[in-house]
């Protein structure tokens, strides 16, 4: 019965890091999806505030 326990323990201190691992990849996958939003509105202010175009890009101004 002893081994049994020893198992036991060893898949609960298994199951707490898994867990902990999840954890901090979920903070640092929603840390990059930050990272990704804000370097695409720094992008879009960019675009729209200061009129700056990406290199290769062609710019069309529309008067109407």
């Amino acid at each position: 019965m002893s081994q049994i326990s020893q198992y036991h323990e060893r898949l609960d201190e298994l199951n707490k890091e898994v867990q902990e691992k999840k954890e901090r990849n979920d903070a640092l996958y929603a840390e990059v999806l930050d990272l990704r939003r804000g370097l695409e509105t720094i992008e879009e202010r960019a675009r729209y505030e200061l009129g700056m175009i990406k290199e290769n890009e062609t710019f069309f101004q529309v008067l109407e």
